[in-house]
């Protein structure tokens, strides 16, 4: 009787996953982290440093890709959506566009055109293009594995473990690596451009044989009706932001919050180099640290949730996350406590645990909000919803920070560099006025932000009980 019970429930859509097909779902977002975060914290300092572009250039460059993104974003969306290919509907884009990303990620930091803007604007482009054609079907994917929010729960748990075990790889590794290759042991001058260059060729193809094993373990199960695929629509991206108060709500909170992460990220090698006069070393552990809270308590977080609630885990850990910028800011400015490295990074460690929990997640809610859409509209359009939070998404991390991911994140930081006069050509030190702008890019902006994502957040209602009844709902409707 209780394997009727379930082979019922699981014919409603309501699967459960295997743990191989989980890992193997979460596989797709580290092969996507040993790229992403490799651009997303160390571009703007090859840009500056290697490759030789002035930080106002490098800022309005990113400013332009997203411009970019925000057309293109779309038409991928609306694309995925609308065809059905034989390697299948979202997952089939983890081969075909992964072979070309891993190429432009290499050629990103390629310094055989040194200083070139017309070369940087082209790969820079071309890699954020094949980054979109990836991961929105990437997330497209999530939502049509099960309809069951206890199963999304515990698989974006893994999905930001192994996402953070990326970025963990990348923070501490590649600093560690590129210094070792590097003739000068350097890893901010013009000498540790080839160490640079094979780093990259590492981790990418890395990432290109991690992405395979995502596409052998995953399979779509709750899409879109053929016949309903040809209806879809460039103009269903802004018709379902416009009538889906969840979606807006969510598209808001993903551009302060990954602002908010990537301007940290982009400004912590300049923060350990020239605030902390720390070693590669230091700066590996510093930037480890930012991955190091998602083993401790992304696998907590299911548990979490069902004792607090969703709405109350938001806010704790962004509260957490404010509480560790202050004390970064403090220790900063005291010089006999910035000496004491350790106190630095306690400080990273309680910012990147309260970051870590409340942005890994946030992916959760996006099947929610599509589930919402299907529910109101009877179109259970995936693709065109990860292409608006896509959009969002990289807008707020080219702000913040830098990057792929992005644009608002390389925006902030570059104008932040060139506003305090950084000197790209002193490896050493930079002025007090430039140490103090580094500094608000590491901890004032980013809690500023993160004070906007709780208001915003504050306004999602949709709970997990309100989610299981539209979710029953539609499978009944379906029927």
């Amino acid at each position: 009787m209780e394997t009727s019970i379930k082979t019922n429930e699981q014919s409603k859509g309501f699967y459960k996953l295997s743990w191989l097909q989980r890992i193997g779902f979460g596989s797709g977002d580290l092969a996507q982290n040993l790229i992403y975060q490799t651009v997303c914290m160390y571009l703007l300092i090859f840009y500056t440093n290697v490759y030789g572009l002035e930080p106002s250039a490098a800022a309005f460059m990113f400013l332009i890709v997203r411009v970019v993104d925000v057309l293109w974003d779309p038409l991928v969306g609306a694309f995925v959506d609308k065809h059905n290919p034989k390697l299948g509907k979202y997952r089939s884009y983890l081969i075909l566009a992964g072979i070309p990303l891993t190429g432009f990620a290499i050629l990103c930091f390629w310094n055989g055109f040194s200083g070139s803007l017309v070369y940087a604007y082209f790969t820079y482009v071309g890699l954020s293009m094949l980054y979109t054609l990836i991961n929105v079907p990437y997330g497209a994917l999530n939502a049509s594995l099960t309809r069951d929010t206890d199963e999304i729960t515990t698989l974006t748990s893994v999905r930001m473990f192994l996402a953070n075990t990326g970025g963990l790889a990348v923070a501490y590794g590649i600093p560690k690596l590129v210094a070792s290759l590097s003739p000068d042991g350097m890893t901010n001058t013009a000498e540790s451009a080839d160490a640079w260059f094979y780093t990259m060729a590492i981790y990418a193809i890395a990432g290109l044989l991690l992405l395979v094993f995502c596409f052998t373990q995953c399979k779509e199960r709750v899409v879109m009706d053929t016949k309903e695929t040809e209806k879809v629509q460039v103009s269903d991206l802004w018709v379902e932001f416009k009538r889906n108060r969840p979606l807006r709500i969510l598209a808001f909170f993903f551009i302060t919050a990954f602002a908010m992460m990537a301007v940290g990220n982009s400004a912590g090698s300049y923060y350990m180099l020239y605030n902390v006069h720390g070693t590669s070393d230091q700066m590996a552990n510093f930037m480890a640290l930012g991955s190091i809270p998602a083993f401790i308590f992304m696998p907590l977080v299911p548990w979490i949730k069902r004792k607090i609630g969703k709405r109350a885990m938001f806010n704790v850990f962004l509260s957490i996350a404010i509480v560790g910028m202050a004390l970064l800011y403090i220790i900063s400015m005291i010089p006999s406590l910035k000496s004491q490295i350790w106190l630095v990074y306690v400080a990273q460690f309680i910012k990147s645990t309260g970051v870590i929990v409340a942005t890994g997640y946030m992916w959760a809610l996006v099947p929610e909000v599509i589930s919402y859409g299907e529910y109101t509209t009877g179109k259970r359009i995936s693709g065109i919803v990860n292409a608006l939070t896509g959009i969002f998404y990289k807008a707020g991390m080219e702000l913040g920070g830098v990057v792929p991911g992005m644009a608002l994140g390389g925006v902030v930081p570059g104008l932040v560099l060139a506003y305090v006069g950084f000197d790209k050509n002193n490896a050493v030190s930079q002025s007090s006025f430039a140490e103090q702008g580094i500094l608000w890019l590491v901890a004032i902006i980013p809690a500023i932000l993160l004070i906007v994502a709780m208001l915003i957040i504050s306004k999602y209602e949709l709970d997990d009980e309100r989610i299981d009844e539209i979710n029953k709902e539609i499978e009944n409707r379906n029927r």
